[in-house]
């Protein structure tokens, strides 16, 4: 910068606009969204939770959906299991997301939430009403809430409201002593949440990869990984994209999930993308549980160095060599952006290869070493982690890495 340029604030804010200007068209021409979802008439939640509201147990009002987890997986042991089931019947969409009820108890409801959408859906499909678009997406919603009701699938979170929000367990949550979570990116959601083409870009995909290659490298570990896409994510390329406002609402659910995991599992975070944004945000209220908070294809995570993220847990970042969001600027003025790059060495996170990955979408593709990295982050085998460079630190200051990988 000039000594006139370090004199002109105005000067330095055009630029940095410009800069700003250059993410929006960046992101237009780059696909960072290719659907745009109206949308879609369903169950309330406003007005599952006012039933629930009025509900009454021994003449005592149930807990509020606010409560701390500590409280509401209090008020379920009292409950005995007939009760608890009568509550889940009556009040599925309530108790199939709060976070304290006991996880068995919450598939079980997300069960019954999902076959009274599934009947409401059918109608839709056929309703003249409805233009052959609006048909087309009923379908398309039928269809996706006849996948999650498949035998062994393990709903943890499930509203079918407008495009709708779900998580999904793999493995054994109530034993686990490692959880993983995958928290997803721009354009998210119910129709989303898994994929035929681009399987392993959506998060049903990256959790089935990404456990498969726990079980593959640690057969006899009690692993389970979720694919969080609980939390309302943004709709294409504009303002949500480009701050953090829907971060802030996704990191409050995130911590809750984090506090009312059962047991006392460790729990490593792999954020992608928008994802990184909210577990940026997330951070400084994570539980010590939270040990690794690992992200790629990262816009920034609205600090300027990873110690700002005021968690004990170890960050990890990664970014591929073809991964488009590499030439976006990474900033932020007045909230617009999201502030430095996870992946320059400046802003102290511990640098992973993802060799293999080809773009911004393909972290967990099998036999990636980006993959093969998260396995072992999500295992705690730090000594298996191949790092970006010949010359890096990632394994630097953890115990347990001696005969560690560098690429």
């Amino acid at each position: 910068m000039t000594p006139v340029e370090a004199a002109s604030p105005t000067l330095v804010v055009v630029r940095t606009l410009l800069a700003l200007a250059v993410v929006f068209v960046l992101l237009a021409t780059t696909g960072w969204t290719t659907i745009k979802h109206r949308p879609v008439p369903g169950p309330s939640r406003e007005a599952a939770l006012a039933a629930w509201a009025r509900d009454r147990l021994d003449q005592r009002p149930l807990p509020g959906p606010d409560t701390p987890a500590r409280g509401i997986a209090a008020f379920f042991a009292g409950l005995g299991q007939a009760r608890a089931a009568g509550l889940a019947e009556r009040h599925p969409l309530v108790v199939g997301n709060l976070d304290g009820a006991p996880v068995a108890l919450r598939y079980r409801a997300n069960r019954i939430t999902l076959d009274r959408a599934l009947s409401a859906e059918r109608g839709r499909v056929h309703d003249t009403r409805l233009s052959a678009e609006g048909r087309h997406e009923a379908q398309r919603r039928l269809d996706r809430f006849r996948s999650l009701l498949r035998p062994g699938r393990q709903i943890l979170a499930f509203d079918p409201t407008g495009t709708g929000r779900t998580a999904e367990v793999l493995g054994d949550l109530e034993r686990a002593r490692r959880v993983s979570v995958i928290v997803p990116g721009v354009d998210t959601n119910l129709l989303t949440f898994q994929k035929t083409h681009g399987r392993y870009g959506a998060p049903a995909g990256m959790a089935e990869a990404l456990y498969g290659a726990e079980r593959r490298a640690s057969p006899g570990a009690r692993v389970a990984v979720i694919a969080w896409a609980d939390y309302t994510t943004p709709v294409g390329v504009g303002v949500d994209a480009m701050t953090g406002r829907l971060a802030e609402g996704g990191a409050e659910r995130l911590v809750r999930l984090t506090e009312a995991l059962p047991g006392d599992a460790r729990v490593a975070l792999f954020c992608h993308s928008y994802g990184s944004v909210l577990c940026g945000v997330a951070a400084p209220r994570l539980p010590a549980r939270v040990t690794d908070l690992a992200v790629a294809g990262s816009p920034g995570m609205r600090v300027e160095r990873a110690a700002e993220l005021h968690t004990r847990a170890r960050v990890w970042a990664m970014r591929d060599a073809d991964d488009w969001i590499a030439d976006v600027p990474h900033l932020e003025l007045g909230g617009v952006g999201h502030g430095a790059d996870p992946v320059a060495p400046e802003f102290g996170a511990r640098l992973l290869s993802a060799r293999g990955a080809i773009g911004h979408s393909g972290y967990f593709e099998p036999g990636t070493e980006s993959l093969g990295n998260f396995a072992a982050i999500g295992l705690g085998s730090y000594g298996s982690l191949v790092c970006a460079r010949a010359d890096s630190a990632c394994h630097d200051g953890i115990s347990g890495t001696e005969g560690r990988r560098r690429a």
